[in-house]
């Protein structure tokens, strides 16, 4: 009786293992051709986003004096709006190939990182008169160009919404260890801290999300994918993203991610749902408008 069971038993497993593998070949297939239609539609979206733009300027330039005060308002509206889609679709884009189109694990100085970012972003430095106070950080395992991207999505945020005080942005960085202690299980916790306008964390479950904004476009500008894009950098790495703040307080966002990747948690980290789940917010933001 017990063999009898014993072999139910490994059949029903293997049954599942079989039925889970098909699964993922079949998600995986799914973000394979998401990914395909991401690239697509912002090549072919942004063709005739650069085309408007262009002529746009052309008329500005051209025969820009011969339009009223009435027509120069149309084309510049014109314009301002084919550019913010053409950013969007960047963002986009950049969003859909953290996971699929992303360079191998090697070991990455932090503060380098920060140094390339900080010479990136020196001219809006320079026009906020910011100062950026950033301590040592440490090397760890992970993508340059995602950790580049990270770290330039959250200073340009702290750059952007300072309101009207000299904003003043605070980088550090320490360790910590779990329980048992053991260096596969250190992690690097990033501290990114600025005196802007803050936020109500009553609006946290959407901080994170795609195209979700708590200010308007005609305060802020944006797409609303930057911390989303940062959302998942950290999701690729294995880490995890947080953000504590009050209306005029400034904000505080807390990057854990680990000093050195567990191979066998990447192999298995899918990345099946991340297209899926850009998808169900694309159509979830169309279908708000």
């Amino acid at each position: 009786m017990g063999t009898v069971l014993l072999v139910r038993d490994i059949t029903e497993r293997k049954c599942m293992e079989e039925q889970l593998n098909a699964y993922m070949r079949r998600l995986e297939q799914s973000n394979r051709q998401l990914q395909e239609f991401a690239a697509v539609a912002s090549h072919d979206l942004q063709e005739p986003l650069r085309k408007i733009k262009a002529f746009g300027d052309l008329l500005i330039s051209k025969h820009g004096k011969v339009f009223n005060d009435e027509a120069m308002d149309f084309l510049e509206r014109m314009r301002n709006a084919a550019e913010r889609m053409q950013i969007l679709m960047e963002s986009l884009l950049t969003y859909s190939r953290v996971a699929t189109k992303a360079e191998p694990f090697t070991s990455v100085d932090l503060n380098k990182v920060i140094r390339n970012v900080l010479n990136d972003l020196e001219w809006r430095i320079k026009q906020t008169e910011a100062e950026i106070r950033v301590k040592d950080l440490l090397t760890i395992e992970a993508e340059p160009n995602q950790m580049h991207q990270l770290f330039q999505n959250l200073l340009g945020n702290a750059l952007k919404f300072h309101g009207n005080r000299k904003p003043i942005v605070k980088i550090s960085c320490r360790t910590r260890s779990s329980p048992r202690g053991t260096l596969g299980n250190e992690t690097c916790r990033i501290y990114v801290e600025d005196n802007g306008i803050g936020f109500d964390e009553k609006y946290l479950d959407r901080l994170f999300a795609p195209f979700q904004r708590l200010h308007g476009r005609n305060e802020y500008e944006g797409t609303g994918m930057g911390l989303a894009i940062c959302n998942r950098i950290v999701e690729r790495h294995g880490g995890s993203i947080e953000a504590s703040s009050s209306p005029g307080n400034g904000a505080k966002f807390t990057v854990t991610l680990p000093l050195r990747q567990n191979r066998e948690e990447f192999s298995g980290r899918s990345t099946t749902g991340s297209q899926l789940s850009l998808y169900d917010e694309v159509k979830r933001a169309n279908s708000k408008q």
